[in-house]
């Protein structure tokens, strides 16, 4: 059974950092994608960020500039540091992975149960 667990959200005054980690465990045998979603009250799910295993990234134009993606992959983790946080990047944030737990198997798409990221004004 494959599980993400997320550390590192909280509550930070505007201007200031904060840096998300996502770690998956169990039985995993390839990663490809990971990456951070996230959700504020009241609004759909959007992206925040991705990298593939071959470290390109990608960003939701909302967080360019200010947040940075990367991952280590030996330890099946991925980080999202967040800089020049504004009040609008208050969400419930959700990593994802897309991952083979069988060789020669479909990639399939797990998700983090949340960290929520506070940012006041």
């Amino acid at each position: 059974q494959v599980q993400l667990v997320e550390s590192g959200g909280g509550l930070v005054q505007a201007g200031g950092s904060l840096r998300l980690s996502c770690a998956a465990s169990g039985s995993i045998f390839s990663i490809n994608l990971m990456g951070w979603y996230r959700q504020a009250p009241g609004k759909q799910r959007e992206l925040v960020a991705t990298i593939t295993r071959g470290g390109f990234t990608n960003y939701a134009d909302s967080v360019k500039g200010r947040f940075t993606i990367s991952r280590d992959s030996a330890k099946n983790t991925v980080y999202l540091q967040m800089n020049s946080l504004k009040p609008e990047d208050t969400a419930v944030y959700y990593c994802l992975m897309t991952m083979q737990v069988v060789p020669a198997t479909s990639f399939n798409t797990y998700w983090g149960q949340g960290t929520q990221v506070t940012v006041s004004s």
